[in-house]
């Protein structure tokens, strides 16, 4: 009896080492896009808030929100002149919710970026710096030298929600004196195109017009699950596509201006690194004739959590299908393309109605195809 006994607990301590060993903080909403050639494809949201500041939530429920989304870096980003919990967190040192994220993640391979969020009123509005050393020097009556504390930091800055009506009632972005004057200083690198449900495409102009980075963040303050994940949603995020998967190559990507910004079926960023991406977001499964036919039946995965919306752009139609068509994240569509005589290749001509590279204009994505 005892020897069963013994071997019943020796394959439940057997089973239980090779679940710990199996397990995955993921979720069933993880997020994956697929890399572009020459770079990693990183899953980044960089405006994030805790109870350290305007957050409901301690830094740690933030690393296990980006485990179960599958992103690859956070940063949580505190206001340094908003603390409303004070009385109950009183904490000193404006580092403390990086440091907290930063054990909680060290054991899952979670990249933490230190940043902090520059909080005053306009003309000045609200900026991330992110890639600092020390929050603490960020602290000033001045708000010219926040900024400048970030670049002696080597910071990457953004702007944040620009239009954002409690700033600018109009809910355009106005750029002003004091921020053209921090991009001519190379104090402000980037700005928000999207943020929490928002969308503006006047935040995507000045990013052309200035050569800012394009940014999407969830700016979340309360949890992931009850602001988007139960909603059927995806949080906003920024794909930095980045030479390996550090924070030295993040940077360094950040300040190029290698991103796209991602909210569900949204995607808006330079078409130089948008239409890789799309591109590269959708699989050719199979490309043959249908028998005794010229209908040429070709089948398409889309691989990325993106659903992608297409109109045809090829001087062929389609038959049984509108020519204004969706291919679900994670699913397949099978084309059937009226090309009225056999081809040995075509090419697929698409334009992908949910991507942005200007305000108002939508990429034609082209695939080869060779014909089986």
């Amino acid at each position: 009896m005892m020897k069963i006994i013994f071997l019943i607990l020796s394959v439940l301590s057997a089973f239980t080492t090779l679940n710990a060993q199996g397990h995955s903080h993921k979720g069933s909403m993880a997020l994956h896009y697929p890399d572009i050639e020459g770079y990693v494809t990183l899953k980044t949201d960089l405006h994030q808030h805790t109870v350290f500041s305007d957050g409901d939530v301690w830094p740690t429920i933030r690393v296990l929100e980006a485990l179960r989304e599958n992103l690859d870096a956070i940063s949580l980003t505190e206001h340094l002149e908003y603390q409303p919990h004070i009385d109950d967190i009183p904490h000193p040192d404006r580092n403390r919710s990086y440091y907290l994220a930063m054990e909680e993640a060290k054991e899952h391979g979670l990249l933490i970026v230190h940043g902090s969020e520059i909080t005053r009123s306009e003309p000045v509005g609200h900026s991330n710096a992110i890639f600092i050393s020390d929050a603490n020097m960020l602290m000033a009556d001045d708000p010219e030298i926040p900024f400048e504390e970030a670049k002696k930091q080597n910071a990457f800055v953004f702007w944040n929600h620009p239009a954002w009506y409690a700033q600018s009632p109009t809910g355009n972005p106005i750029l002003s004196d004091f921020q053209e004057e921090r991009i001519k200083n190379g104090e402000l690198h980037g700005i928000e195109v999207i943020n929490t449900f928002d969308y503006a495409e006047e935040s995507l102009a000045l990013a052309l017009k200035h050569n800012l980075t394009i940014m999407g963040t969830s700016d979340i303050h309360g949890l992931i699950d009850w602001d988007y994940t139960e909603k059927g949603m995806h949080r906003p995020i920024t794909l930095v596509f980045a030479k390996d998967r550090s924070l030295e190559s993040m940077k360094e990507a950040l300040f190029a201006g290698r991103t796209v910004a991602v909210f569900n079926s949204l995607l808006v960023g330079k078409a130089a690194f948008l239409i890789p991406l799309i591109k590269a977001s959708v699989k050719l499964i199979e490309a043959t004739y249908i028998p005794d036919t010229n209908v040429l039946k070709v089948e398409l995965e889309n691989i990325s959590s993106s659903d992608l919306m297409f109109e045809n752009q090829m001087p062929y139609t389609l038959y049984s299908k509108a020519p204004v068509f969706e291919i679900p994240a994670g699913e397949t569509v099978t084309l059937q393309i009226k090309t009225l005589e056999k081809k040995e290749s075509i090419s697929l001509d698409l334009k992908a109605l949910g991507a942005y590279t200007e305000p108002k204009v939508q990429p034609v994505i082209s695939w080869e195809i060779k014909i089986d």
